[in-house]
């Protein structure tokens, strides 16, 4: 069977972008990325979902006469990411918390 250039460089371009799809579809550093984007989508949702909820129980206790941050949670808080994360944990507790702080 013969080919013309035209149909042999149409078949070599179709293999090629199969191969390059395949290399991507397995390639798992793009793979781990799509995950990593998606858990950060996830982990962004419950932080504004964590806001939120501070946000209902600061109102609620202004209106009670209470104070807008309440130092021993905040301690509980940066104590339970600490233990769960190390050092790191702690100063992401910190972010959290400044997060939900809200504006005074």
């Amino acid at each position: 069977m013969t080919h013309t250039t035209s149909e042999t460089s149409s078949e070599t371009s179709s293999e090629t972008s199969s191969e390059t799809a395949d290399e991507t579809a397995s390639d798992p550093i793009a793979e781990g990325r799509e995950r990593i984007d998606a858990l950060d989508d996830r982990i962004i949702a419950l932080i504004r979902e964590r806001m939120n909820v501070s946000d209902r129980i600061q109102r609620a206790r202004l209106a009670s006469g209470g104070r807008r941050i309440q130092l021993a949670r905040e301690l509980e808080v940066l104590g339970r990411y600490r233990e769960a994360l190390g050092s790191p944990g702690t100063r992401l507790a910190m972010t959290l918390l400044e997060l939900s702080r809200g504006r005074a």
